[in-house]
């Protein structure tokens, strides 16, 4: 993917927030602190796009982040920090449970989870809550960079058990420092997005549409009169 823009758009709490514009969507899962916005930025080739933070839970809507003017990122609030409350938690899961089965924008959700450690309890409740309702996934695992080579085959057959993957889900090993797991991401989100539009084009292909319907109608007016 050439990226030639990306912007932040809008940060949204609900349906009523939600861009209209019918661009195609990629969003993005994890557990808070889990590296989404390093993986935001590093994806964009910006350095600050996605405020990254050393304060888990910060991100508390839903941000929206429009890339070459044809679709957009959505980054989900963090789940499983113990210090949001209980309220809070709530009112972003029946937020995101939402989103996910009813945005008909959505492409792709990429699962964030950290290749160093073994998936929490929530990461698997969302694998299985993702799998129950057939949205498609793939698991980005970062931090690989902080894992030994030599381990990383080790420790991702063990997330892959623990959440009970699908063979089909794709399964992707990144890292923000160097790169890896770049292209191939890309690779699959440009695989699940398939044709793009940009807003220009679309409302240059709306106008089109509406020109010609208005043609269409005259046409038929100009019949009757003869008759």
């Amino acid at each position: 993917m050439n990226v030639t823009s990306s912007e932040f758009k809008i940060s949204a709490v609900g349906p009523a927030q939600y861009p209209v514009d019918g661009l195609q969507e990629i969003a993005l899962a994890g557990r808070s602190n889990v590296g989404k916005s390093s993986l935001i930025n590093r994806l964009l080739r910006r350095k600050n796009l996605a405020r990254t933070s050393s304060v888990p839970g910060k991100t508390q809507h839903m941000n929206y982040y429009l890339i070459n003017q044809s679709f957009f990122f959505v980054d989900f609030p963090g789940y499983g920090f113990a210090k949001v409350s209980k309220q809070q938690r709530e009112v972003w899961g029946q937020m995101i449970e939402r989103y996910m089965l009813e945005r008909e924008p959505l492409k792709l959700v990429l699962m964030v989870v950290d290749l160093r450690h073994p998936p929490s309890k929530d990461d698997v409740m969302m694998y299985e809550w993702l799998t129950h309702y057939d949205r498609p996934i793939c698991v980005v695992t970062t931090k690989a960079d902080k894992v030994p080579k030599t381990r990383w085959q080790k420790h991702a057959k063990v997330i892959k058990q623990d959440l009970g993957m699908r063979p089909g889900d794709p399964f992707v090993m990144f890292s923000s420092e160097t790169d890896m797991g770049k292209e191939e991401l890309w690779k699959i989100i440009e695989d699940h997005l398939g044709e793009l539009k940009t807003l220009d084009q679309r409302a240059a292909e709306a106008e089109a549409e509406f020109e010609a319907s208005g043609n269409a109608e005259d046409g038929v007016i100009e019949d009757e009169t003869a008759e």
